[in-house]
């Protein structure tokens, strides 16, 4: 298959795949108008976006920002003795047996929520409570 008379093929360097593939990612930005704005077809632009050199880095690490999710650094230092349950906290079960949960999902009453996830024994979460709400 040939193309049209006197029409050579284009080459785009790096610097030019990434721009187009960064036009891709705006809001309200579809990879077919961006195709048009370059008349070229837009299965090239999908396959940049593809290829990991050319994806805009906001693809390649999301930081959650859309959501207002934020990580904090957290320093672990030495091991804390085994909480007392204070007023309103009951532990169910005896004081000897660690009781094991695979998932913990706790509201508190100012509206924050606590989930944790993974064995957890419950005097790991009652500790956890009680930090919070201190």
């Amino acid at each position: 298959m040939t193309g049209k008379k006197g029409q050579r093929k284009r080459f785009w360097s790096d610097e030019e795949k990434r721009s187009i593939c960064r036009q891709t990612r705006a809001p309200g930005v579809s990879v077919a108008q961006v195709a048009r704005r370059y008349a070229m077809n837009s299965n090239l632009i999908f396959t940049w976006l593809r290829d990991p050199r050319f994806t805009p880095a906001e693809v390649d690490a999301p930081d959650g920002s859309g959501d207002g999710t934020l990580f904090l650094p957290v320093e672990i230092v030495g091991s804390a003795a085994e909480p007392e349950p204070g007023p309103g906290l009951e532990t169910h079960g005896l004081a000897g047996d660690p009781v094991l949960a695979q998932r913990v999902d706790i509201t508190l009453s100012d509206g924050r929520r606590v989930v944790v996830e993974g064995p957890t024994t419950l005097s790991a979460v009652l500790g956890l409570v009680q930090g919070l709400m201190a």
